[in-house]
This record gives C-alpha cells, sequence and structure tokens, in this order.
C-alpha cells in the first residue's frame, strides 16, 4: 500500500518535447512567423525569386481585400468589389518591389496607402465625370448632411445655399451640373409601388409619350397611302400641295410663281384638300 501512495506522489507527467509546433506560446510562434517572413524579405530582395514573391504576394491579398472592401462602402453599387480587388493587386505589386525591409517599416503600413492610390487612380481614369464636378458633389452632398442633422429634416434650397455660402443663382448652377453625373442601373432591383415586389428597375419605366404601337403602325400606314393619293390630283393641285406643305411657301408667293392671284391659289389648296381627305376616309373610314 505504501509503495502504491509512493508512486502517486512521486510519479510526474513526462516532459512535452520544445520542437512540438503545438507545444509553443503565441509569442513563439509570432516570433518564428516574424524570423520566416525576415527570411523570405531577404532572399526576395537579394535573388528575386519569383517563388518567394509569389508567397509573399499570396501572404498579403487578404490586405488588398480589406482596403477594397472598406473603399467600396462608399462607392455606387455599380463598382463591383471584385474589379477594386484586382486593381488593388497592381498597388500591391508596385509596393512589394519597392518595399525595402531595412527601413524597419513593417510592409502593411507601407502597403496600404499605394493599394488605396492604385484603385482610386483607376476608378478616376474610368470616370466620365471631371473631378471639380465630383467635389460639388460631395460638398453639396456634406452641406446637406449637416444641415438635416442640425434642422431634423430635408434642408430648403435657400437654406442649402446659405449652408454653402452661396447665392441662389449660384446653388442652381452647381446642381445642374451635378445632376448629370447620377447614373441608374436598368438591371438594379427596386420595390414596385403597387405590390411592394422586387423587380428590375427597367420594368418601372414608363414612356411620356402615349402612343401605341398600333397607333404607330396606322400612321405610317396613313402617310404612305396618302403620298400615293396625291397622284390623283391634277398637275396644279400637286404643285400648291408641293409648294404649301413641303417648301412652306405662303399663298401668295406659290400665287406669284404661278402667275395667279392669291385668291385662285386658295381655291386650288381647298380643292385638293378635299379629295384628299375624301380618298382617306373611303380608305380608312376617318
Amino acid at each position: 500500500m505504501a509503495a502504491k501512495c509512493t508512486k502517486r506522489v512521486t510519479g510526474r507527467r513526462p516532459k512535452k518535447s520544445a520542437a512540438n509546433p503545438k507545444n509553443l506560446t503565441p509569442t513563439i510562434k509570432r516570433a518564428r512567423q516574424n524570423t520566416l517572413l525576415a527570411r523570405q524579405w531577404a532572399a526576395y530582395k537579394i535573388s528575386g525569386d519569383p517563388e518567394v514573391r509569389q508567397d509573399l504576394l499570396k501572404r498579403y491579398m487578404p490586405l488588398v481585400r480589406s482596403v477594397a472592401g472598406r473603399m467600396a462602402l462608399g462607392f455606387p453599387k455599380s463598382v463591383e468589389l471584385s474589379d477594386l480587388i484586382s486593381t488593388g493587386a497592381i498597388g500591391l505589386i508596385e509596393a512589394l518591389k519597392n518595399f525595402d525591409p531595412g527601413r524597419g517599416v513593417k510592409f502593411e503600413t507601407y502597403a496600404v496607402p499605394r493599394i488605396r492610390g492604385a484603385i482610386l487612380d483607376e476608378l478616376r481614369s474610368l470616370d466620365w465625370v471631371p473631378r471639380s464636378t465630383r467635389a460639388k458633389a460631395r460638398q453639396i452632398d456634406r452641406a446637406t448632411t449637416q444641415l438635416e442633422n442640425r434642422l431634423g429634416r430635408t434642408p430648403t434650397r435657400g437654406e442649402l445655399a446659405r449652408g454653402l455660402r452661396v447665392s441662389a443663382n449660384e446653388l442652381a448652377v452647381m446642381l445642374d451640373d451635378v445632376a448629370g453625373t447620377t447614373l441608374l442601373s436598368l438591371d438594379e432591383l427596386v420595390y414596385r409601388e403597387e405590390d411592394n415586389r422586387q423587380v428590375p428597375r427597367v420594368e418601372t419605366v414608363e414612356s411620356r409619350s402615349h402612343g401605341h404601337i398600333l397607333g404607330g403602325i396606322e400612321r405610317q400606314e396613313l402617310r404612305a397611302y396618302l403620298v400615293d393619293s396625291v397622284n390623283n390630283l391634277t398637275e396644279q393641285e400637286k404643285l400648291v400641295i408641293a409648294l404649301y406643305y413641303y417648301e412652306e411657301l405662303t399663298l401668295k408667293e406659290i400665287g406669284e410663281i404661278m402667275h395667279i392671284s392669291e385668291s385662285r391659289v386658295s381655291q386650288i389648296h381647298t380643292k385638293a384638300v378635299m379629295k384628299l381627305r375624301l380618298l382617306i376616309k373611303e380608305r380608312f373610314g376617318m
């Protein structure tokens, strides 16, 4: 019995090997990772090994996604996150090429401004709106937001003009300039007012013209028949119709050309129009 107790008291668990990565503390792990990273940077700067370069790019790609994701929050929905990431990767490659690890600066600190700059430069090159107009739009947005927070409602144009310290006419010019910068996607899903159902925006667009497609076809047919009906007129009537409706001459000017009185021209015109009306009525029932 005593021997068993002694064995229990004096027994110790076997020591874990310090070489086992599972037993390392977070501090030691970070130190080893930093050492390995420093070796990678040194090897890349000395030899320019493409495999090491590829490893470094893979390591820092999450940084690009993080920067692009934060920037995407301030851009319109038409700007795709995948496009921002692709452009940001170009900035990462440039940063990787020019970074000097010997200066004691973390690569992340050096690379973030380059990634942001690459994204902004690409967006500016693709933007069809002048930078001055974009600046006006941001200025108006900031002033509107400040006034809404202070007033608790949408500011009037007069209040917005005073907030921007411009005259009413200057504000009108600014708003007209900025209005042309807003683009909407016809494929974007919006809620329809009738049933509060999501549909593509193109389905909510209504034509201001109330014309019907069938009415357009009928007008084309009427126009074609009218041209043919002119052949049923006399040469004198054809000339009056052509000069009056196509050349847009007055009855007096037509009379001078045809060497007849203005009243005679009026009679010929009236007779020709009545003939055409009769033909159209017979053909279309109008």
